[in-house]
């Protein structure tokens, strides 16, 4: 059963993020859905022949699994965000030279990123898929130089951010904003409704739309 609008007003926590991430949490907060935050511990090493979307969706359903397991009692969101190129993984760059290399095979070209979302609650897991393509202009080193400097490629999957300094390099982004950042809304808001979480839509009064 669906929890009153009352709950939204009070900020009563919702649903437990299986995230660190302050990109995530911001995009939570945007539709209106309170939380607490919950650190999954679980191996996040590809398997043997794992294409990139299995990889997501796995990673992404065992985060939830694993902080539900816990008995919290919230529904538990987990999200895990890979960019492909060549259909090669590049996930967060260990080091300067890593996320230097990283740049320079996106300088200008096309790359694929697919964010998977799942929420785990006493029903099951479910989830989604979000796929986008984004493009790069050309790159100098310079450039992929300064940008690693500022910090902010450190812990980016691809080594850049979408809704930071990396926005300059971006020629072209097809599907989901929200998704490259790290939690695509529309797929999150269909499995939260789903499982009937609230967001802010809930909030409406009834006599608003009569």
């Amino acid at each position: 059963m669906p929890l009153p609008p009352q709950a939204l007003s009070a900020r009563i926590p919702l649903v437990c993020l299986a995230s660190r991430s302050p990109r995530r949490r911001e995009l939570l907060e945007q539709i209106g859905v309170p939380h607490v935050v919950a650190t999954p511990d679980i191996d996040e090493a590809p398997l043997a022949g794992e294409s990139a979307a299995d990889y997501a969706l796995r990673l992404a359903c065992c985060k939830a699994r694993a902080v539900h397991l816990h008995g919290r009692g919230l529904p538990v969101l987990a999200a895990d965000t890979v960019v492909v190129l060549d259909a090669r993984i590049h996930g967060k760059p260990a080091n300067e030279d890593e996320g230097l290399a990283m740049l320079a095979r996106l300088s200008g070209r096309t790359h694929q990123v697919l964010t998977a979302v799942a929420l785990a609650a006493d029903g099951g897991v479910t989830h989604r898929l979000s796929a986008s393509e984004v493009r790069f202009r050309r790159l100098t080193r310079a450039e992929c130089v300064a940008y690693w400097r500022t910090g902010e490629p450190r812990d980016k999957a691809g080594g850049y951010a979408v809704q930071g300094r990396g926005a300059v390099f971006i020629e072209h982004l097809s599907g989901s904003y929200s998704g490259v950042m790290g939690l695509p809304l529309f797929e999150t808001a269909e499995l939260l409704a789903a499982a009937g979480v609230p967001s802010w839509l809930h909030k409406v009064p009834e006599e608003a739309v009569q």
